[in-house]
């Protein structure tokens, strides 16, 4: 990557090569629902609290992509993990299930937020009471010990409903995990006992630096005031700091609107 892009992307942990390549893992805390069975990178049993599960989300600390799911010697079984933080109160609850998951419908989400289509939705209302998901998945298998994010039909909902809503992440309740539960279900990663869900680093990248092209342009076409300072919020939240170079050149530089396509 050419230098300038360097000035302009400012990761909060130690690189080892020029394209963001991270030596110390980043974790963040991920509420979900008891359906969901992630393992917690700071200890290895699961710690429900009110039909809740307490998990953590690191990326890979050394950019080896090949880890045990059993990697668990040197885990410190007395440290708790922090207190979850609790959803966002009145925030949009959508809910999923088998039925809406295979046939694609993205109804759901568009009864509950009343978003019916991309250029229906104001900021303003969304960025105060946050979107969250609820996932009622029912199994084939009763013995499939997959996770929620490992399951194709799963997550090609979310890639549809990503694809219909790009800028959906910032609307999104951070505080209840939802941004880095979303991540999961789009970005490649694996399972780890000992750290929980890991990324794989180059790709966690390029979801998180085409959300802010996407989000900041989206939010600035909205009269959203501090643009700059949500979009860079939600870069954070998955440990990348976006310096005001990168805006700079995408306010020097602004897209044309799209051409309307006659049939």
């Amino acid at each position: 990557m050419k230098p300038l892009a360097m000035a302009s992307i400012k990761p909060l942990c130690h690189l080892s090569s020029p394209l963001m390549k991270h030596t110390a893992p980043i974790p963040c805390k991920l509420a979900l629902d008891s359906i969901v069975s992630f393992p917690s990178a700071s200890n290895s049993t699961i710690h429900h609290s009110r039909g809740q599960v307490s998990v953590s989300i690191a990326f890979n600390p050394s950019g080896n992509y090949d880890l045990s799911i059993h990697d668990d010697d040197n885990v410190d079984l007395s440290q708790a993990p922090p207190p979850l933080m609790p959803p966002t109160e009145g925030r949009f609850e959508v809910k999923i299930d088998n039925d809406c998951i295979s046939r694609l419908d993205l109804t759901p989400f568009q009864s509950v937020t009343g978003i019916t289509s991309p250029v229906s939705a104001e900021p303003g209302e969304y960025l105060e009471k946050t979107i969250g998901f609820r996932i009622k998945y029912i199994r084939e298998d009763s013995y499939d010990e997959r996770e929620l994010s490992e399951f194709p039909d799963i997550r090609l909902w979310f890639v549809r409903l990503d694809a219909e809503y790009p800028w959906l992440p910032v609307l999104l309740d951070w505080r209840g995990g939802e941004l880095a539960r979303y991540a999961a279900m789009l970005v490649p990663h694996q399972m780890s006992m000992r750290m929980g869900v890991v990324f794989n680093p180059e790709a966690l990248e390029l979801f998180i630096m085409k959300k802010v092209f996407i989000v900041y342009s989206w939010l600035k076409e909205h009269g959203v005031s501090k643009a700059r300072v949500k979009t860079s919020d939600m870069a954070r939240m998955l440990g990348f700091g976006i310096g005001d170079e990168l805006f700079d050149l995408i306010d020097g530089i602004p897209l044309p609107p799209p051409v309307d396509m006659e049939i």
